[in-house]
Formats: structure tokens, sequence, C-alpha cells
């Protein structure tokens, strides 16, 4: 083990050390992003950095372990949160340099980490630092413990205090429309139930919730797309302009991650319970070493148990209906329950259950999409589809969300071929085209400006080939574009077999890093992004401009404040419930008035947990709270975006003008 001393030369970017007394340092950072500086992670032999740390402000602080070599920009970095107020560990594996996990498993009272960039060597370090990230004021923490560690350490004793209240909403504030006991609760969800049977609220809605003043088809019975005058539209099943706003996750699932935590809790029932056992979930997000193995509770479930009682289970899904026809909203998204996908009246997209994998990864979650194993998988997956193929609900499918290995910008994946060890059958299918196109090995160097002695050497391991030369560049994003061709090709032709009725709605690109990610677009009906931003236009048009001429969905957005709820923003920070709805209208009415945009799925339904999720995020972002109560002046806004929306989508009239005033993000 070594111990880290903190000076006053290791603070950065205006860094203020506090004070420091028993090895607790206390720091404040700046709100434009400030640092410390670790210089012994250049060198160190050690595989783990640990501290434990306090967040000194009411809302969770977002960080970064940053790491750079010689750009101004860092080349990897790890993204983390911490609760506000308590003490917790935090334990970095250094091996994550080598980019091969996105999301590791955060320790017990800590927050989502993410890791960001590309691979780095550890001698390729030139500096390395442990910030905040922007904020919209100062930040103060605590540090104690810092240290490189041989061996995982076990896991940081977590301070006592409650932090969630029965109702498993957070103790730490305050907020109006905050449930108080269970007789208010009760009040509330009786209310919402005797509005169940309320339908669409606007006469000019089909009863798929398409536009009756814009016939664009006769219909086939199921949703379809339609280009006209320049303008791109969804057809509802009787042949009507159709643009899909929805919001995800509209489920009860046990979200609520509680293993390491339960004392921060002030109530949790017992697993054996004849009725709230049956709450609980046990899971597993990741292998290998730092694995913890997860438990849920939800108090979801539980607060719709004590205030509805028995039949809760079926009354919920007429009651969370009701409440979104009548806001406007006329789409299930994404990740919603599938007992109610169908079955309640209104339409939903979904996603392909499973994509498929292969034994052997190129990198990260991309397959070995030239190994015959892919295609078999891909009709395997896609058998799945026949339960729905006739459900003229359904709008349509998602082949995936956020390929992993997309997070990293400008990826060459014929580089990862090369560098991974294992002879896979991409790498056959590479060094095949190379050796048609080269004829000899001579030829190949002079283009590679290498010195192979053959074609066979490139069955070893070798690193960053795109960056040798200019002809070795074109040659691997050539071959990146093949596979990435098939990557789309074999599991849409395997789905379009089994479902004939349905549109293909893409892969929900979490941003499109590099250009080449368009590749195959051809095969979908719809191109789906993910799109946090204040105005999702730019992103739009982006997609437009890299010749993607199809419809484009956006699968996820959100907006998020530190008033209420759970202590974090999430990827787009406003500063009041209010502003939430007025970002979320704004946002909406400018992919409706894009000529390319078809669809916005608001992520999520409900509020993440205050703790964190299955993967420690904990986002105010839900049109609902933990108790099922809606969060009244955000629904305004929806309903009030609903009303006009095909009239802006028509062009009929502009947009809102009015923006929310944004936040740096609190998000990890």
């Amino acid at each position: 083990m070594q111990n880290i001393i903190l000076k006053k030369e290791h603070l950065t970017g205006g860094t203020e050390l506090l004070s420091e007394e028993n090895g607790v340092y206390k720091i404040r950072f700046k709100a434009e992003g400030s640092g410390i500086s670790l210089p012994a992670l250049k060198s160190c032999r050690e595989r783990y950095l640990c501290f434990e740390m306090a967040v000194r402000q009411s809302h969770s602080a977002a960080m970064n372990l940053a790491f750079y070599g010689q750009a101004a920009d860092p080349d990897f970095y790890v993204r983390f949160g911490a609760l506000p107020q308590v003490k917790a560990g935090f334990c970095f594996d250094l091996n994550w340099l080598d980019a091969h996990i996105l999301f590791p498993e955060p320790e017990a009272g800590t927050l989502k980490l993410v890791c960001h960039g590309k691979r780095m060597e550890q001698g390729e370090i030139a500096r390395a630092e442990l910030q905040n990230a922007p904020a919209f004021h100062d930040l103060t923490v605590e540090i104690s413990n810092l240290r490189l560690e041989d061996e995982r350490p076990r896991a940081c004793e977590l301070e006592d205090a409650k932090l969630v209240d029965s109702l498993g909403q957070s103790k730490q504030k305050s907020w109006p429309g905050k449930t108080q006991n269970l007789q208010e609760l009760k009040n509330k969800l009786l209310q919402q139930l005797s509005e169940k049977a309320a339908g669409y609220p606007f006469e000019s809605w089909t009863p798929f919730g398409g536009w009756k003043e814009k016939k664009l088809t006769e219909g086939n019975g199921f949703f379809t797309r339609c280009k006209k005058d320049g303008r791109w539209w969804l057809v509802d099943p009787l042949g009507y302009a159709f643009f899909s706003i929805g919001t995800d996750c509209v489920g009860l699932g046990s979200d609520c991650r509680i293993d390491g935590v339960e004392k921060w809790l002030d109530w949790l029932p017992d697993r054996s319970d004849p009725v709230y056992g049956s709450m609980f979930v046990d899971y597993a997000r990741e292998r290998g070493e730092g694995h913890r193995k997860g438990q849920a509770f939800s108090y979801m479930k539980a607060n719709l148990y004590r205030a509805l009682g028995d039949g809760w289970e079926e009354k919920w899904p007429d009651m969370i209906i009701g409440q979104l026809k009548r806001s406007g909203m006329n789409t299930l998204g994404n990740w919603s329950d599938e007992r109610i996908l169908g079955s309640a009246d209104m339409p939903y997209v979904t996603s392909l259950p499973a994509f498929p994998e292969t034994e052997k990864m190129i990198f990260r979650d991309f397959p070995d999409v030239f190994d015959k194993a892919y295609e078999e998988n891909a009709r395997r997956c896609a058998k799945a589809l026949e339960a729905r193929r006739d459900d003229p609900l359904m709008i349509g499918y998602f082949l995936r969300n956020e390929p992993n290995w997309a997070f990293v910008d400008n990826l060459v994946l014929a580089d990862e071929v090369l560098r991974n060890p294992q002879r896979t059958a991409c790498k056959e299918r590479l060094i095949g085209d190379l050796k048609a196109k080269y004829g000899e090995i001579a030829a190949l160097n002079r283009a590679w400006n290498c010195s192979f002695s053959a074609f066979e050497d490139l069955y070893q391991t070798q690193k960053k080939v795109s960056e040798r030369s200019e002809g070795a560049r074109e040659d691997m994003r050539a071959f990146s574009r093949k596979m990435l061709r098939a990557y789309v090709e074999i599991p849409v032709r395997a789905c379009r077999e089994v479902d004939k009725n349905h549109m293909i709605l893409g892969m929900r690109w979490a941003w499109i890093s590099d250009p080449d990610l368009v590749s195959g677009w051809e095969n979908f009906d719809v191109f789906s992004i993910n799109c946090y931003a204040v105005d999702p236009t730019a992103s739009i048009q982006n997609v437009v401009d890299l010749g993607v001429d199809l419809p484009v969905m956006i699968g996820e957005f959100h907006f998020g404040a530190l008033d209420a709820g759970p202590s974090a923003t999430g990827l787009e920070g406003v500063l009041t419930q209010k502003d939430r709805g007025d970002a979320f209208r704004y946002y909406v009415e400018k992919a409706a008035s894009h000529p390319y945009g078809v669809g916005c799925h608001y992520f999520q339904c409900y509020d993440q947990f205050v703790l964190g999720r299955f993967d420690g995020e904990n986002y105010n972002i839900g049109l609902f709270d933990v108790c099922s109560c809606p969060y009244e002046e955000m629904m305004e806004q929806v309903k009030a975006c609903s009303r006009t929306l095909y009239q802006v989508a028509s062009g009929e009239i502009a947009p809102v003008k009015k923006r929310a005033q944004s936040i740096p993000m609190v998000a990890y």
C-alpha cells in the first residue's frame, strides 16, 4: 500500500485546501471545474486507487478521475458520483485504462461509474487528476485515506444515517407536493384511479393518437411512415399523421438498489413477508472482480399496495395509462412493462429482447459479425418478435440501445480486430481482404509504412494500425464500414423474416461518435438516436447531413432539477420543476418542427431511487415520483405541448420560444 499525501502544489485550477485535520482534507473545487494532481498514478505498481469522500453540499456531486497524454483534454477518464452529506468509500481499478469496460460496478453508498475515452497504456500517462465536473457553484468535499493498494480492499463501513423515509423518498429535503404520510398517499392515488377512464383530451386525435386533420394513406392496419412535401411522418393504422410522444420505462420494476445501504433506510420489510417479499429482486450486473451481489426493492409497488390494497396490480395499468393520456401522451416508450404492451389501449414501441452476440467479441459488446454464429444467433433473437407481429398497437421495435463500443469517439473497429489476440472470423476476413488487395506483403508494407515478413504476422496483436499511415487508415476504416454493415444487415434480415408488419426503429445511438456509424441505414424504417440537449434539432440535422433519408425518432431525453425528489439532475439540468416543464415543451416542439423529426420519448416515467438504481443513477427526471404522484408543473407543460403538437409539426404554428434556464448537469 502507498499512502498519498496531498500538498498545496497538487491543487490545480484554483482548487483550495481549506483545512487538514487527522488525515481529513477539506477541499473546495471551483464551479467551472478544478482538480487535484495525482502524480503517483504515472508510475505506480499498485492496481487500485482508493479513498473516502463526503460531499458537503445539499445535492449529489459529479467527479472525474482524468488521465492525460500529450493533449490538453484527457485521453481517458472515469466519471463518478457521490451522494450528499455522507461519507462513502471509492475504489478505482487502474486496469480500466484498457477501456474494456464502460460501466464498472460502484461501491455500496456511491453512485454511477462511467469510463470515457480511448484506451491508455500506463506509460502514456503524462498526468492524472481528481476533478469536479463543472457545476453551478463551488463544491466542498472532505477526502481521507487516499492511497494506492495492491489488492482490492474491503468495502468501507458506511456512516450511521437515515436518508430514505418509509415511502422511498429523500429525508434530506422537503418540497411542495412531497407525500407526508400514508393517508395522503391513499388520497392521491385513489384520485388517480378515479380518472382511469380518461382518454386523449383532444377531439382532433384518432383513437391511436394520430391527427384526424391530416390523412396520409388509406391505412393498412399497422403503423408505417410516409414522406410528403419533404416532410417525414409516421402514419397510424388508420392512415393519419402520427407524431410519437411518450415516456420510457412505464413500469414498476424493482429499481431501488438497497444492498449495502440498508442502514440508510427507515423501512425495509422482511424478505419472507407474504406480500412484500415478492417486491425484492436479486441480480448481477457485472462479472469479475468488484462485482457485488445486487439486491433491489420496489418502493413503488409497496406504495401502490399500501394505498390501493389487494388487486393493486390490476388497478395500476388503468391508472397510469389514464394519467398519460390525460397529459396528451400517445406512446408507451421503450422498457415499459411487458404486461401492458398491447393490452392497454395505447400505442407502444419496444426492443428486440436480445441482440445477437458471439462467443468471441471484437471490442466490448461488438460481436464477431462474420462468424456464422452471429447469423444463427440473429435468427434465434428474431423469433421473439413472433408474439407481437400481428399487434396493431405496436409502432415498431428498436434492435438495441446505445451499443457500448460506440461510446469511444472515432473508434476504428478494424484496429480492434487486429489488436484483439483472438483468431476471430473478422480477423480472417480482414487478412483475406488485404491479401486480395495487395497480393504481396511488400506492397502492404509500402502502403502501411510497416515491415511485416508475411501476412500471417497480422495474426499477432497489432496496436493502432490505422495511425501508421494514410493507406493503413483507409484500409482500416473501409473494413470497419464493412463490419458495421454486417452488424446491421444480418439481424435486420432475420427480423424481417419473422415480422413483416412492423417498422424497425434503428439502434438508439447514444450519439453519432463517428460518421461511419450510419452505415447500413437503408435497412431501417426509422433512424433513432438518444439526444440529451436543450434543443435536438442540430442532432437530427446531423443525421440528415450524413446522408440518412429516414424519419428520425429520439428514444431518450430528459431534464432534471434539484428542488424535489432525488439529489441529481440527470444529463440536462434546470433549476425547478416548472423549468423542467418549460424545457420539455421547448425540446419536443423543436423536434416536431424539424421535417425529419417524428417522435420524442422522455426518459423516464418515474424518478430514479434517491440512493441510486441498479447502476447508481439517482436522477430527478420522472414525470412521477416514487409515490406515483405526478410533478404537476411538469405535466401541465406536457399537455400544453401536446395540444398544439400537430400544428407545430405541420408548420401551421411556430414552436415556443421560451427556454428554461439551464444549469450544469449533476450526472454521472
